[in-house]
């Protein structure tokens, strides 16, 4: 098991490190698939000998080869981010090794989604509607939505549709209920596609605990940026990050707070 586990580690830290490029990329309207990584700095090829994982960083100090600028903390936090994952949904869905790996897809597209929506207010439809298409097409395999007593091969679609259709309403009712309120957008059209996706992969259990969830770690850290100076109540925040990581839960345990959503 510690084998594996490792070897789950090594490869999360690979995608983390292509994870980078992607949110580096996707909100540039660069092809991410496409041409090696450079220095955000000189702009210099990155040679694949300093493009490790975590161990280039360390071994250059943070620093650009080439120029000797620095870089961001975040591209080695990014990619341990992913690796840990990576683990801790092996360790968690283990005996179901292809669910397990589908988890792991899903949460490091949410993490690309909370790093994007963080940097710019904006969730790509490739990474939201991507994930809302994945969650539906993975639905058979979907442990969160099947049992063995579940019934028909279609039961776990006809669940990820109807918590898709969950995550949408509830989502745009909430939104557009607080632009009545507060006279101004209070999320936006990406959180509505994002959550509509979280209940593709999670049933309407699922969708309603992430927004309860996500509402909740939004508001604790909105209080705590007014308390500390750095925020305005009609400052808005991104909501994404804070969708995802409730989402990125959800594959670890399903809250009963989806009633009357109930995935089962």
């Amino acid at each position: 098991m510690a084998f594996a586990v490792f070897w789950v580690f090594a490869f999360g830290l690979c995608l983390g490190s292509f994870l980078n490029v992607l949110v580096y990329r996707l909100p540039r309207e660069e092809p991410f698939a496409s041409g090696r990584s450079r220095c955000p700095h000189c702009r210099a090829r990155i040679a694949a000998y300093d493009n490790v994982p975590l161990l280039s960083f360390l071994w250059l100090r943070g620093r650009c080869r080439s120029c000797g600028g620095r870089i961001s903390w975040r591209y080695p936090a990014l990619e341990l981010c992913s690796g840990v994952l990576a683990a801790l949904l092996w360790l968690r869905w283990g005996e179901r090794p292809v669910w397990a790996a589908a988890c792991a897809a899903a949460a490091l597209g949410l993490l690309a989604v909370a790093v994007i929506d963080w940097d710019t207010f904006l969730i790509p439809d490739e990474l939201s509607l991507g994930l809302l298409a994945l969650g539906i097409a993975l639905s058979p395999i979907n442990a969160l939505l099947s049992s063995p007593a579940a019934g028909a091969w279609w039961h776990p679609i006809l669940l990820s549709l109807r918590g898709a259709a969950v995550g949408f309403a509830v989502c745009w009712g909430v939104a557009e209920i607080g632009e009545l309120l507060f006279k101004k957008e209070a999320m936006g059209g990406g959180d509505v596609k994002l959550l509509a996706a979280i209940g593709a992969w999670s049933g309407g259990t699922g969708a309603f605990d992430a927004l309860m969830l996500g509402s909740l770690l939004g508001a604790v850290y909105g209080v705590w940026l007014i308390a500390r100076g750095r925020l305005t109540r009609s400052d808005p925040i991104p909501f994404g990050p804070f969708l995802s990581a409730a989402a990125v839960f959800n594959f670890f345990v399903l809250l009963p707070l989806g009633f009357p959503f109930i995935t089962r």
